[in-house]
C-alpha cells in the first residue's frame, strides 16, 4: 500500500515517528513535507497529501499539525477526500468501517508517539464495512 504523508512544523517530530513505523511495516511512503521544524503553514500540506489520495496515486493519506484540526480541515478541501481527526484507536476504527475515510489527521502536540503509532495500525489495518447503508452515506458524502 502506498501511504502518503505531510504535517506542518508542529507535527513534523510525529510525522517522522509514523512514517518511520510505515516503512518498517512495509509500507511505500510518499513525504510531502514538511522536511524540518521551520514555521510553516499547514494547509499546503494538508491539500498536497489529501490530493495524492484523490487522485489515486496513494491508498491512503496520514496529515499531522499541533492540534490536527487545521490540517484536517485542509485536507478536507479536496474533493474525494474524507479526512478524520483521531486521539484514539476507536474513532480510527470506527471512522473506517462507517466512514471509508481515506485520510487520518492526528495531533502532534495531543498525543504521544506509541498511541499515534496504534491509532495508525487501526486506521490501516481496519477495512471500510461496505454495508449498504454505510455505502449510502458515504456516497451522500461526495454529492455536491
Amino acid at each position: 500500500m502506498k501511504i502518503a504523508i505531510g504535517s506542518d512544523h508542529g507535527g513534523f517530530e510525529l510525522k517522522e515517528t509514523v512514517k518511520k513505523h510505515l516503512q518498517d511495516r512495509g509500507f511505500e511512503v510518499q513525504d510531502c513535507g514538511t522536511y524540518s521544524l521551520d514555521s510553516c503553514d499547514y494547509p499546503q500540506f494538508g491539500k498536497a497529501v489529501a490530493k495524492k489520495v484523490a487522485a489515486g496515486e496513494c491508498e491512503k493519506g496520514i496529515v499531522v499539525c499541533t492540534t490536527g484540526i487545521g490540517i484536517s480541515i485542509a485536507a478536507n478541501k479536496v474533493k474525494g477526500v474524507r479526512c478524520a481527526l483521531c486521539s484514539e484507536p476507536l474513532s480510527a476504527k470506527m471512522t473506517r468501517l462507517h466512514n471509508d475515510a481515506n485520510v487520518l489527521a492526528m495531533g502532534g502536540k495531543m498525543i504521544g508517539e506509541n498511541l499515534a503509532l496504534e491509532i495508525t495500525d487501526v486506521f490501516l489495518d481496519t477495512p471500510f464495512s461496505a454495508e449498504e447503508k454505510h455505502i449510502r452515506r458515504v456516497n451522500q458524502l461526495e454529492e455536491d
